[in-house]
Parts: structure tokens; C-alpha cells; sequence
């Protein structure tokens, strides 16, 4: 079930590191396997699309094949005027627009830059279930500094949690603790935290 999260209905525009304005992102659902496709639509149309892509093994009736897959199926993100969705929705292989109550949904400027910047990195990563759960960090050092995530615990293996509100998802990607510092805390009791010690990763500094 997607939660409603808090957002500006009436967000206009946002303003990059060059100072330029840009309209904010908003997520697209669309068909099923026709995220390129909508993709490759929105681009010939001059619209800045975002589809973060992750490499999975698939099987094959001879071979095992390393293929790229879409990190949230079925979704994309995309830059547009809200006041101006309609070209949008007629999108062929476009659902709808991700909002409530008709009202397209902003997604937040810092989970679309964290995920580019993962991308970008080339780090080993893939998709995991959406977490609220556990302590906050900041990646001090490599390719991925700056970012914040939480930190968890997968197969003794050390990952941080990517997330996209809007759309109750996330990605983890794996990372050194060492390399990374608290931010915050989540507000949870002391049972609450004896319950999710299992996965979280727990910080000494």
C-alpha cells in the first residue's frame, strides 16, 4: 500500500546547482515492461526522464545472461509543468501520474540525486523492500560520498538502503560501515530497537 506522503500540490519549480530552474520530478506508472519504451517517447519529446537500470543473472534454457532491469517496475520519473501533464498522460504505455486525489505527487530533489549518483558510480546494487526502520548514515569517502541511507545488515554483508517515499521503495547497494557515519537516530523504544538489532547495523564511533 502506498502511504500518502507530505508534499506541495502547488510545487512550481526547482532550482539546480547552476542556478537554473527546473520543474520538479514526478513518478509515472506505466505498463508493464514498457518502462524504455515510455522512456525513449518522453526523450524524443524534449522531457528529462530519469530510469535507474541494476544488473540481475537470468537464466536462460542454455545460458545464464546478465541483463539491466529497472530498479522500481513499472515506474520512471520525469520533469514536467503539472499545470501542463496532459502531453503526459497521453504518453502511450503511461498509467497515470503518481499523486493523490488527482494531484501529481513531487518527488523529493534529494532521493532522485542520491539514486543518480549511485547510478553514475557504477556500484553493485539492486532492489529491496521499502525501510523505515534503523539508523541514518552519511557515506564520508569514494565514489558515494555525501549520500545518506540507512545502513542494514543483509547475509553479513554490509548495504545501504536507498529510498523513494513517494513510491514505498528501495534500493540497496553494498557498502563499507567503515566508510560512513551516524546522522540520526530513528525514534524507536527500547523493545522496538531489540527487534529490528537483527538487521541494523550498529555504529561505534
Amino acid at each position: 500500500m502506498i502511504t500518502k506522503p507530505q508534499f506541495d500540490a502547488n510545487a512550481g519549480t526547482t532550482t539546480d546547482n547552476t542556478g537554473t530552474d527546473k520543474y520538479p520530478w514526478f513518478a509515472l506508472q506505466v505498463r508493464s515492461r514498457h518502462e524504455l519504451c515510455v522512456a525513449d517517447y518522453l526523450n524524443g519529446q524534449g522531457y528529462e526522464w530519469f530510469l535507474p537500470l541494476y544488473k540481475s543473472r537470468k537464466r536462460w534454457s542454455d545460458r545464464i545472461k546478465e541483463v539491466e532491469s529497472p530498479l522500481f517496475p513499472g515506474y520512471l520519473f520525469c520533469r514536467f509543468n503539472q499545470h501542463d501533464r496532459l502531453p503526459i498522460l497521453k504518453t502511450p504505455g503511461v498509467i497515470q501520474i503518481v499523486g493523490f486525489n488527482r494531484i501529481p505527487a513531487v518527488v523529493q530533489e534529494s532521493e532522485i540525486s542520491a539514486l543518480q549518483t549511485l547510478m553514475a558510480a557504477g556500484v553493485p546494487n539492486h532492489p529491496c523492500p521499502f525501510l523505515e526502520l534503523g539508523d541514518k548514515v552519511r557515506i564520508e569517502s569514494g565514489p558515494l560520498r555525501g549520500l545518506e541511507g540507512i545502513l542494514m545488515d543483509f547475509k553479513g554483508h554490509h548495504r545501504l538502503v536507498l529510498s523513494v517515499t513517494l513510491l514505498q521503495r528501495s534500493v540497496a547497494v553494498e557498502i563499507d560501515s567503515a566508510l560512513v557515519t551516524p546522522v540520526t537516530t530513528s525514534h524507536l523504544s527500547a523493545e522496538d530497537k531489540g527487534n529490528v538489532r537483527h538487521r541494523a547495523v550498529q555504529l561505534v564511533v
